[in-house]
């Protein structure tokens, strides 16, 4: 096996000979003697390769054989030789989708997201994104949407790709018979496809509960509560929160607190604004929970004393991804400090992102801070490697959601299977945000296999 760089030439030549520059040819222990297959996604042919005196790694095809195998650039690529076959790529896509598209804004309003994953790997190998209306299965193509040189974007026919990463924007959608049938038509060609669909809080809680590396980490919580659960909790732990299975940015939560002599509290966000309702019994309690619809679909969870500063709690979210080595690490950490009177630390409900070493350290001080994140970072990877070990699909990348309690112990609230990225727009937190990308992107290299048989790695 080998495996290197090389510059992709296109000829006007006929016929279906490749040349290949010396080094190139050394590297890659051709012969003359033997064609290869030349192997672009699902797409094969079989050439000779001829050697040409010039210095450097560059690959001369033929128009006959980029059109065969639909080679969609020139430049920089990765190629593979193993067993007699020359892979070039790999082909990287990322699935997402959007109601309404053109070229200039092909995936709506996801589209300058979609444009920053594929600068990762820019130049790299051939890194696309696409639509599920435009996987042709019987051909074995798809269109695929590339980033130009002038900001915008050019539209190629290329074969399937090695390894796909799953950016679907909708739940509903991700539910329907439809689109889980389309993953698995991957599947069944050998094809990775990871991050498979958005996670429900309360599926996280069933990967993790009797999982004796990550329980220690998860509050007890109930899915569709009843009142004897609601008021259970509420007496054990002095405030708990209700939130909706398949909800995210802090939508629909509620918090409710109980009081020996003063009653129940009621906090939540409505018209954009922070509520809060007072009740002298649990039967008020209740009437507002039917009244609202926080009954049926939603998880009741024990509540945690976080830590604070400025007298507001913070959380942290930990941007976990697999590395080109198949091992979880820590991404990216940002600190967030929750609004005065806000139920959650989200941005949207006047919340704050900081700096995750200072905002600790103004609390604790440099060397207890320190200590508290390395532990978080620990749990985050046990967390992470739970998670994957109990679920049923590849998982490539998640977002948590952690908290610390004024004893020092680490909670885990939420688990993102398709984490935001809103953190990295933190000026501080911009360098773990690039450093995500080019995670994600060696992740990619890893599934498609194209790597060097020295590299260090786990099945």
């Amino acid at each position: 096996m080998s495996f290197t760089t090389c510059q992709i030439h296109f000829t006007n030549r006929n016929g279906r000979t490749v040349y290949a520059s010396n080094t190139l040819y050394n590297q890659l222990k051709l012969s003359s003697k033997k064609p290869v297959r030349l192997v672009l996604g699902r797409k094969k042919i079989q050439t000779p390769v001829k050697k040409i005196r010039k210095s450097g790694n560059h690959l001369y095809l033929p128009v006959g054989i980029r059109s065969l195998i639909r080679v969609p650039r020139g430049g920089a690529s990765y190629v593979l030789s193993q067993g007699g076959d020359v892979k070039l790529g790999p082909l990287i896509g990322i699935l997402s989708s959007s109601v309404t598209r053109n070229l200039n804004r092909p995936f709506g309003s996801r589209t300058e997201m979609i444009k920053t994953f594929l600068k990762a790997g820019n130049n790299k190998a051939f890194y696309f994104a696409f639509h599920p209306q435009d996987i042709h299965w019987e051909n074995e193509t798809v269109v695929a949407y590339f980033p130009n040189g002038t900001g915008g974007w050019s539209r190629k026919i290329v074969p399937l790709p090695d390894v796909v990463y799953n950016r679907l924007p909708s739940r509903s959608a991700e539910k329907s018979a439809a689109m889980h049938s389309l993953k698995e038509r991957f599947i069944r060609r050998g094809i990775p496809i990871f991050n498979w669909s958005f996670f429900d809080k309360w599926d996280v809680y069933r990967l993790l509960v009797n999982d004796g590396e990550a329980s220690p980490h998860v509050p007890e919580s109930y899915i569709d509560p009843s009142p004897e659960q609601i008021k259970s909790l509420l007496e054990k732990h002095g405030f708990i929160y209700l939130k909706p299975t398949g909800g995210s940015l802090g939508i629909g939560i509620i918090r409710l607190t109980y009081h020996k002599t003063r009653g129940y509290f009621a906090r939540f966000r409505r018209n954009g604004k922070n509520v809060l309702l007072r009740f002298s019994r649990f039967s008020g309690v209740m009437n507002l929970l039917k009244a609202t619809g926080r009954m049926r679909n939603y998880v009741v969870q024990q509540g945690i004393r976080l830590i604070e500063l400025d007298g507001c709690p913070i959380d942290f979210r930990f941007h976990m991804n697999k590395n080109g080595h198949n091992r979880w690490v820590v991404g990216g950490v940002g600190a967030k400090k929750a609004g005065r009177g806000s139920i959650t630390t989200h941005v949207r409900t006047g919340g704050q992102v900081m700096d995750p070493e200072r905002a600790p350290t103004r609390i604790y001080g440099a060397d207890k801070a320190e200590k508290m994140l390395k532990e978080a970072k620990e749990a985050a990877i046990k967390l992470a490697e739970a998670i994957e070990r109990n679920y049923r699909y590849r998982i490539g990348e998640l977002g948590f959601d952690i908290g610390i309690d004024k004893d020092g112990k680490i909670w885990m609230f939420e688990a993102n299977a398709k984490p935001g990225r809103s953190i990295f727009k933190h000026p501080a937190l911009k360098a773990q945000g690039r450093e995500t990308l080019s995670l994600i992107f060696e992740h990619c290299m890893y599934l498609a296999k194209f790597r060097s048989s020295s590299s260090k790695e786990e099945s």
